[in-house]
């Protein structure tokens, strides 16, 4: 009988990390995403939603590697806007997190301050396909862990967007009032569930506890509330399912242009336009 181990939550066996091997001599041109992908369809390793499990997979690979079992192709350039500042690495639990949602609870979200801070880096540094950028203006950062304390989730809020089309609509935002208000909302720019962690309705119920806590924590911290959270999600990456989830408003898409765009020539990805109204009266409070 053929002898398997435990990798990443999947057991796994000589013959695969043989395939692993084929795959990679086979697609010289791959890159490490395109690996990861073709590996998930080959062992149909989804989530229940159906989604390909990119992100365990990708960390499969990289203890591979760890392990001396398999080569990696190098490292491609940092996507536009991804680059990262220098993190310390803080030793963490891999251990898979693979069951109910209720064999978790409670969750515990809180603000990341103190120790924290330096673990969070890292992970959003080491697992979020953006990267760590560091934090520029007013922002916050928040951590799920279950009963046990074992981290779950990463969020990062920072400064909205200065303009958007399909939310200043929304809003009924003219320039002299969105200049006024923008502080008023934060932009969700990174949300991580860890990816040896695989817990069914865990993202939208991160989403929506932070949501509830987020303002009276922005007042607190920078002394005037939120009325609105927004975040722009990669159509060629991601489904937006968690946010839709957590009751988040799909207002659209942008046009694939940069803020840098001055020229109207440089391509970025289109991303979905979500937002999250945080009070009734939003619209009063942001046109004011």
């Amino acid at each position: 009988m053929e002898r398997t181990t435990v990798i990443q939550g999947r057991r796994t066996s000589s013959d695969d990390i043989e395939l692993v091997r084929d795959l990679i001599a086979s697609n010289p041109s791959w890159n490490r995403s395109r690996i990861s992908r073709e590996l998930c369809a080959l062992w149909d390793w989804t989530t229940p939603g159906g989604q390909l499990k990119d992100m365990a997979c990708r960390s499969f690979l990289l203890k591979l590697e760890g392990a001396g079992l398999i080569t990696l192709p190098p490292r491609q350039r940092i996507p536009r806007g991804a680059r990262t500042v220098p993190v310390r690495e803080v030793p963490h639990d891999t251990e898979p997190v693979d069951c109910d949602f209720g064999c978790i609870t409670p969750i515990r979200i809180e603000p990341v301050e103190g120790g924290d801070l330096a673990l969070f880096k890292h992970l959003i540094c080491t697992y979020h396909y953006l990267g760590f950028r560091g934090n520029v203006g007013q922002n916050m950062a928040y951590m799920a862990r279950d009963r046990t304390g074992t981290p779950l989730a990463c969020l990062l809020f920072g400064s909205a967007a200065w303009k958007c089309a399909a939310r200043d609509a929304f809003i009924g935002w003219e320039a002299p009032a969105r200049e006024a208000n923008v502080n008023l909302i934060t932009n969700n720019t990174r949300f991580l569930i860890l990816p040896w962690v695989e817990v069914p309705n865990l993202a939208s119920h991160v989403l929506s506890r932070v949501a509830i806590r987020i303002s009276a924590d922005w007042e607190s911290k920078y002394g005037h509330p939120l009325h609105m959270l927004e975040t722009f999600v990669e159509r060629d990456r991601f489904r937006g399912t968690c946010y839709r989830a957590a009751n988040w408003v799909l207002l659209g898409r942008t046009k694939g242009r940069s803020r840098n765009d001055r020229n109207m020539t440089m391509r970025v990805p289109v991303k979905d336009v979500y937002v999250y109204p945080l009070s009734r009266h939003f619209r009063e409070a942001l046109c004011a």
